[in-house]
């Protein structure tokens, strides 16, 4: 692992878990982690439910766009963290890979995004404490 580890957030869309778990990892980590995240299928746009949830917590996404998978995106990654995006990922030896089962917020209200959120928070939690094992 680099200096700076860094982390790939996958998901179908891009639109919604991955653009969250991005938006938090950022956030708590001031800046330690290297963040990226991409869709297999990327959507036109962010889910603006998970936009707004995120807002709730003090994290804006209103800049972001899903991006597309490359294989580049996966090697240049540290961990590389799959929300539903089944065998879309490319594989590559030494890397971390974690597959979060979470709900798609995808056509869901905000009360239903709301605990998909607070998951996707705890989880990169989890991974940062794991990833910068020297922060206190």
């Amino acid at each position: 692992m680099s200096e700076r580890p860094s982390v790939l957030y996958v998901c179908v869309h891009n639109a919604g878990r991955s653009q969250m778990a991005a938006g938090f990892t950022a956030a708590l980590s001031g800046g330690a982690v290297e963040v990226r995240s991409a869709g297999s299928m990327p959507a036109e746009q962010i889910n603006p439910t998970a936009v707004e949830a995120m807002a709730e917590v003090g994290i804006d996404l209103t800049a972001e766009q899903p991006k597309v998978l490359t294989t580049e995106a996966v090697r240049a990654s540290d961990a590389v963290i799959t929300m539903g995006c089944g065998d879309a990922c490319p594989i590559f030896p030494g890397k971390r890979y974690e597959d979060w089962a979470l709900e798609d917020p995808a056509g869901q209200g905000l009360e239903a995004v709301r605990p998909i959120r607070d998951e996707i928070r705890r989880r990169v939690e989890a991974l940062l404490a794991d990833l910068l094992p020297d922060r206190s």
